[in-house]
């Protein structure tokens, strides 16, 4: 395991490369966050110089996320990243969706909202990881019980690369987290 000495967009273009040259040696589908499309845009100019065989998926942030009605990715943005075979997933969030509603409105923590800030123990990039990667089940982008290189991070950018097989949101307790390769020190 890679262990980088800070979180955050500094780790992008590492992060990306070991995820990519996993994915590309066993042969697995890759799933990236992309909340604006930029850590998506710098995977397909990786792309572009040594092609992966396997699936990549790309999944952002919810609409509403920081202005109501309105996504993160601006739509050209997402139309590139589609237009080059690499579908988008947008969906609500795995690990709070429905349950941050309930805590905002009512106080307190939900069972899924624990699961969160358990994995955070780990960083952020690593709660993204297993999030991202339900979502991309989910959505019928990855196959069920088939393991993922899934990557995340803290903010912007990205900083953390699992191997994973994830399991339904419905069933997220499925989660199997097999390998970090690479996450920042905490």
């Amino acid at each position: 395991m890679i262990t980088y000495p800070n979180p955050g967009k500094a780790n992008t273009d590492a992060t990306l490369r070991l995820a990519l040259d996993c994915a590309r040696e066993r042969n697995l589908p890759l799933v990236l966050a992309s909340s604006t499309g930029e850590t998506a845009l710098a995977l397909l100019e990786l792309l572009k110089q040594t092609p992966h065989p396997g699936s990549v998926v790309v999944v952002s942030h919810v609409y509403g996320m920081e202005v109501p009605g309105e996504n993160d990715m601006p739509p050209e943005t997402r139309q590139a990243i589609e237009a080059a075979g690499v579908p988008v997933v947008t969906a609500a969030h795995a690990l709070s969706g429905g349950e941050r509603g309930l805590s905002k409105r009512f106080g307190g923590v939900f069972p899924v909202e624990l699961i969160a800030h358990t994995l955070r123990m780990f960083g952020q990039g690593t709660k993204v990881c297993v999030e991202i990667a339900a979502m991309a089940l989910d959505a019928g982008r990855v196959p069920s019980g088939t393991p993922v290189v899934a990557v995340g991070g803290t903010a912007q950018g990205v900083d953390t690369a699992c191997v994973l097989t994830p399991g339904y949101t419905a069933d997220i307790l499925s989660t199997k987290v097999h390998e970090v390769l690479c996450k920042p020190y905490l």
